[in-house]
């Protein structure tokens, strides 16, 4: 089973509270809510189709939290790919702190969680997809379990929050698989990590 991650993000790394302007304040962040006036028909066709491909899904738990607390409480419109996939696929969640989910069809990983998420890649087939949940993103990257990445880009600077990667961490190369951008400047790159990058070395005078 393949692992791909999928992350919104501002053109400085932000990925903290993009939805609404309460749904991530901590730190102190003020300018939540930054993606949906960015958001265009384009960008939701595209993630719908990213969505119909999961066979399962993988959260920390705070973007779980998130998510069971709209998708998984709204009714079923009958015409979102998203809402489906989230509602009727199984559900993982890494976390050591969340004991009863109240979300159909959640698991709780909260043991030797990479090898809990080895086992699953092992299975023969299928994507196990990763939105937001950027702690776990960032420890997946650590623990070179990424087998995709897909980045959608705003043209925004947030200017503070909490941003996808960290100042210090592991470098990785990436391989670009396709790239795109819808008409209100949301670019989508996917990635394929590729191992370590390559330097420039210092040529001798």
């Amino acid at each position: 089973m393949k692992l791909t991650t999928i992350t919104n993000v501002s053109v400085d790394g932000v990925m903290q509270g993009l939805g609404g302007p309460d749904e991530d304040r901590r730190g102190g962040f003020e300018r939540g809510g930054w993606a949906p006036p960015l958001f265009d028909d384009e960008a939701a066709t595209f993630l719908g189709e990213v969505y119909q491909r999961a066979d399962a899904f993988l959260f920390g738990r705070r973007t779980y939290e998130i998510f069971a607390g709209s998708w998984g409480t709204w009714d079923d419109p009958g015409d979102s790919p998203i809402w489906t996939a989230l509602n009727t696929k199984p559900k993982y969640v890494a976390s050591t702190t969340l004991s009863d989910p109240q979300w159909a069809d959640t698991t709780v990983l909260s043991g030797d969680v990479a090898a809990a998420i080895g086992e699953l890649k092992a299975k023969p087939a299928g994507e196990l997809q990763v939105h937001g949940s950027g702690s776990l993103v960032r420890w997946l990257f650590d623990n070179q379990l990424v087998d995709e990445i897909t980045l959608l880009t705003y043209p925004v600077v947030i200017g503070q929050g909490t941003r996808l990667f960290p100042d210090t961490g592991p470098d990785t190369a990436l391989e670009l698989v396709d790239s795109r951008a819808t008409p209100s400047g949301v670019t989508i790159q996917v990635y394929r990590p590729i191992g370590r990058p390559q330097y420039a070395t210092a040529t001798a005078d």
